[in-house]
């Protein structure tokens, strides 16, 4: 009983002491439910926190770089951040969880800039988040004016930062132009740019980079070339076609790990974006003569190749007449990405440094809406053209067709008959504001080059790439187009090749080539199947056809049967007019080749001819010249890409031997990257990927 009675009076002196331990662990430490001191103090608890929140971060940032750099990219911009209602408004007819998403992203939007609502449809808003763009319209201040108000002039563009896509990352003053809110890409997106950009803008031989937008251009559908019996149709007429963007993107596609899609493979633009030493021309009357070859085909021993090849004169750049250039650059959403708007950025910065003092530029932008960011300005004023590039940024929706409007009307109003006046668009070619459809877009172009206004077209990036679009501009507009995807193809197009891209010595240049149905039964063009024309249009000066440009090699190259061969493919008509023989004078002749072409500043045609006979055959293909002869593998090679059914029994092995034993003379490295690109090809197409 005594001893019961001492321990209950233990009880409070415990509870005491347990509640004493309670206040001073409250002071000190943290407070846990068993007795005992405190086990860690509030210091060593921060201390720790901090350790495991700095792990996070690392963390992120390793396996997240897109999130910290796409931050890094606008931390300098004189932007304010404001919460956006608006897009709530105009995604009304969104899922709830749709609107609360983008409701609560943040846009950039320049102080002076006062966002205006569109309520777009239902397609509109569609067809904008495909292309990551904003589904609100802002009327963006103009660049122009803010320019006007700045004395300082950039510096002059060393070769080093020419070729740094990061330079434009690092300006402390931006401008915003067209609409100008801008949000952050999707996570995925922003990781995938990152990724591809060492293969984008520094071309990595060898490299093969996972494409996730492989497959989402946009090319015009056609069908190969079929065969054509010479008693039924003896005539073959086509436009020349001096472009070369079809070899960028199928370059790009392959070192992406993809074969490119069928249509994005024009083999005349393939052949063509090698430089071929053909015979020059003796006067600027007739800028070009005909080099034809005939020689057995590698791929068929029952037939031969007839090899038709043109070389323009060049013209050196003391003598190049003036540039009366206008830049028409799309700013839009659509071009966000380092192989969009900042490779077009540094293209441009490549122009103006090839360009004369005496020559001058406009720039004008189309993003939202069109706008001009630069009047006509002297290249004598180099930094206030490099200043006004540097200033772009993009955002919005794209107005192409109001920008378009803008650019000619300004190359028009500063028009210098002695120069040489020309538009040159730069764009993805996803227009989506203005002027809609193709219809409508070739109509204007098609008015608008009887202003004696030039157009050259650059497209640039992927995954929603308008090729079809571009093309119907460049054809329709007495126009080339070409396809930037490296610092290096942009060096080549507007730097090396300047004088081919911008100053054309002959237009609507035409061939017809007629057979002989006594030595030919059977021919097919390889290529060209987008450029074919009439038999009556070879005469009629109406007729729109290709430009060439100074210095430009154009090759055009049909596979023929040999009348008489047990191996023609269409049989020979049993009620076929005998009467209707050749003239046995002629009978050596193989074909006749003639070429009509008009001079820039003129509207009539001439005409140049040159009979195909034995004189011109070689007996064994590798008799034939280099450049005949690589520039048949380039045609076998996209044929193949083609899925080949002429030429089944030919495999990349047998391209790549063809090549290697024609390379020649590579200046510029170009025909050694052709056969990495076959290599590419060969694995691409092992494992089925396209």
């Amino acid at each position: 009983m005594q001893a019961f009675e001492a321990s209950q009076k233990e009880i409070p002196q415990k509870s005491k002491g347990i509640e004493a331990g309670r206040r001073q662990r409250g002071k000190k430490g943290i407070k846990f439910p068993f007795k005992g001191g405190p086990l860690m103090t509030r210091p060593m608890f921060a201390t720790i926190s901090l350790i495991f929140v700095a792990l996070l971060l690392a963390y992120g940032i390793m396996y997240y770089p897109g999130v910290t750099s796409q931050k890094a990219q606008f931390s300098n911009a004189p932007y304010k951040s404001v919460p956006t209602k608006e897009t709530a408004k105009v995604t009304i007819n969104e899922p709830e969880s749709r609107i609360k998403e983008e409701s609560d992203k943040e846009r950039f939007v320049a102080p002076s800039t006062k966002p205006t609502e569109k309520l777009l449809t239902s397609q509109e808003k569609k067809d904008n988040r495909a292309r990551g763009e904003d589904n609100t319209a802002t009327t963006g201040m103009k660049v122009a004016d803010a320019l006007s108000t700045s004395t300082s002039k950039a510096p002059m563009l060393s070769d080093t930062d020419a070729f740094s896509i990061r330079a434009d990352t690092k300006s402390k003053e931006r401008i915003a132009t067209g609409i100008s809110m801008m949000r952050s890409e999707p996570l995925k997106k922003q990781i995938s740019s990152n990724m591809s950009s060492a293969v984008m803008l520094h071309e990595m031989p060898g490299s093969i980079i996972a494409n996730e937008y492989a497959g989402r251009d946009k090319f015009e559908s056609f069908k190969e070339n079929r065969l054509k019996l010479t008693s039924e149709t003896p005539v073959s007429t086509f436009s020349l076609d001096v472009d070369t963007a079809s070899y960028a993107f199928v370059r790009r596609a392959l070192n992406n790990g993809n074969l490119p899609q069928k249509d994005a493979v024009r083999i005349e633009e393939l052949i063509n974006y090698f430089d071929y030493d053909y015979a020059l021309p003796t006067s600027k009357t007739e800028p070009f003569r005909p080099t034809v070859a005939l020689y057995p085909t590698p791929w068929n021993k029952d037939t031969k190749l007839m090899h038709i090849g043109i070389k323009g004169h060049d013209i050196v750049k003391s003598e190049r007449p003036r540039a009366n250039l206008v830049f028409l650059l799309d700013t839009s959403g659509s071009m966000r990405g380092p192989d969009k708007l900042p490779l077009l950025k540094n293209s441009m910065k490549m122009l103006v440094g090839e360009l004369s003092p005496e020559d001058t530029v406009a720039i004008v932008v189309y993003a939202g809406s069109a706008g001009t960011v630069l009047e006509p300005t002297k290249v004598a004023e180099k930094g206030k053209i490099i200043a006004a590039l540097e200033r772009l940024n993009a955002g919005g929706s794209t107005a192409g067709g109001a920008g378009i409007k803008l650019a000619y009307s300004l190359a028009e109003a500063n028009f210098n008959s002695k120069a040489v006046n020309r538009v040159i668009i730069a764009t993805d070619g996803d227009f989506n504001v203005g002027i809609r459809g193709t219809d409508e877009l070739k109509g204007f172009v098609e008015r608008k080059r009887e202003t004696g206004v030039f157009l050259s077209v650059l497209g640039f990036g992927q995954g929603n790439y308008n090729d079809q679009l571009m093309q119907a501009l460049a054809q329709n507009g007495n126009g080339n187009a070409a396809y930037i995807d490296t610092l290096s193809e942009a060096r080549k197009v507007l730097v090396d090749e300047a004088s081919s891209t911008l100053f054309t010595i002959a237009k609507d240049v035409k061939i017809q080539v007629e057979f002989n149905p006594e030595r030919v039964s059977e021919y097919r063009l390889i290529g060209y199947e987008s450029r074919m024309l009439n038999r009556e249009d070879f005469n009629n000066d109406k007729v729109d056809a290709g430009e060439v440009g100074a210095g430009t090699s154009v090759t055009a190259i049909y596979e023929i049967t040999l009348a008489g061969s047990e191996t023609n493919l269409i049989d020979p008509l049993r009620y076929s007019d005998e009467s209707k023989k050749t003239k046995v004078s002629k009978n050596a002749e193989y074909a006749f080749l003639k070429i009509r072409y008009k001079l820039p500043d003129e509207d009539k045609s001439r005409l140049i001819t040159t009979p195909i006979d034995n004189r011109l055959e070689f007996k064994e293909i590798s008799s034939a010249p280099d450049d005949v002869r690589f520039a048949t593998s380039v045609a076998a090679f996209g044929q193949l890409l083609k899925g080949g059914s002429y030429i089944e029994q030919f495999t990349f092995d047998d391209v790549r031997t063809l090549a290697e034993t024609s390379r020649g003379r590579d200046s510029f490295g170009y025909r050694s990257e052709f056969l990495r690109l076959i290599g590419l090809a060969q694995s691409a197409s092992t494992m089925g990927n396209r």
